[in-house]
């Protein structure tokens, strides 16, 4: 296809982990940032140039370490072409670090402008594959892109056997020809790239011919590219999420350093358990098997603490007829799950329940965006 001038990328807010399913599951939401990308002269003095309007506007960096700028480079790196010289203005929507997937707009509002604008050399999944390398998960990028909800799954290659001992026998690096970690974290957890902070942690480049095509992902479809399985999860139509966006933020980073090393055999089965059940009880609504599916014992025990009032105002959405409640990706942000009717109350009784503890939120239900990010010339 031919290059074009310019190219507006509409990319819609995401929950992830939905209470069991801790990086393996998000959704996206009707809440959107906006990214339009406008090439300039080559001519011209400046070869970048970024304005952001809307909510926390004055909190998003304006320089080459900008995220959605990253994100455009790093597509052309992977061309091996160099970046054209380009305007981007943000309409901000999506609050910062509150749970809501912020960076994972930015990602694929970057990824995906720089695609249009390149005349759309990649596939969809060839996206979603540098969208995950740069996020370094894919709850949240996968949904952004793709919209519903959906499920990620890596790929694994299968594992040695295990020894005598009990141990698996590692392969050399060399011969295994894996790509390298990231260190783990005081956690235990691998550390995810920094990307919210100074720019981008440098991975190894895609090689373009790297990939294993798949067909595209297609809504309510199933694939995946060469590491990653994503399964998209019916969302029954009268369950309503409502989120309730509080006044103060939360890094990824401070909620993951709260997580313990090691879990037990118990607590992994129950999350097993709990996640099997969530997909079902998404897909028909039942409302008893969403009362318990959204218990969780991996990550919410340990980052509740970091919640002002977390026990207060999930006792209110519970009253008012919510299902459940859970901590919407890292926090801070709180999402409640409930049906049509009860909605209202839900909404009324959670920033009540909040405002005793002095904090102000903004709650509201909000639909499941189906669509994912959306692109216009």
């Amino acid at each position: 296809m031919p290059e074009t001038s310019t190219v507006t990328v509409t990319v819609p807010a995401t929950t992830a982990n939905l209470g069991p399913g801790f990086d393996c599951i998000g959704a996206a939401l009707s809440l959107y940032n906006r990214f339009q990308f406008s090439r300039l002269e080559p001519s011209a003095t400046e070869k970048l140039k970024i304005t952001v309007t809307g909510q926390e506007a004055a909190k998003v960096k304006i320089d080459d370490s900008n995220l959605a700028y990253q994100a455009f480079i790093k597509l052309y790196g992977y061309l091996n072409q160099s970046p054209p010289p380009v305007a981007i203005h943000i309409d901000m929507q999506v609050p910062l670090a509150r749970g809501l997937g912020s960076s994972a707009t930015a990602i694929v509002g970057g990824l995906v402008g720089a695609n249009e604008l390149a005349g759309k050399p990649l596939s969809q999944v060839e996206v979603m594959q540098l969208a995950i390398e740069l996020e370094g998960h894919p709850d949240n990028v996968v949904p952004a892109l793709l919209g519903g909800c959906r499920l990620a799954a890596s790929n694994a290659p299968p594992q040695p056997p295990l020894t005598k001992g009990g141990l698996r026998e590692e392969f050399p690096l060399a011969a295994s020809n894996a790509p390298p970690q990231p260190p783990l974290t005081k956690g235990g957890l691998r550390e995810e790239f920094p990307l919210r902070e100074a720019g981008l942690t440098e991975s190894p480049p895609l090689a373009k011919g790297g990939l294993t095509e798949s067909p595209p992902l297609a809504k309510g479809g199933q694939g995946g590219g060469s590491s990653w399985e994503i399964c998209d999860i019916p969302w029954h139509p009268n369950i309503v999420p409502v989120v309730a966006i509080p006044d103060f933020e939360l890094s990824t980073a401070e909620a993951r350093k709260v997580l313990p090393a090691d879990y037990s055999k118990a607590d992994a089965i129950f999350n097993a358990a709990h996640l099997g059940l969530l997909v079902r009880a998404l897909e028909t609504g039942n409302e008893n098997w969403l009362r318990c599916a959204l218990q969780d014992k991996i990550h919410q025990p340990y980052r509740q603490s970091l919640i002002k009032g977390y026990e207060a105002v999930q006792q209110a959405a519970l009253n008012a007829g919510a299902y459940g409640m859970v901590i919407s990706g890292a926090g801070p942000t709180l999402l409640a799950l409930t049906d049509v009717a009860n909605a209202e109350a839900v909404e009324r009784e959670m920033a009540a329940a909040w405002m005793e503890f002095g904090v102000k939120a903004d709650v509201r239900a909000i639909g499941l965006d189906t669509q994912g990010a959306q692109a216009s010339s």
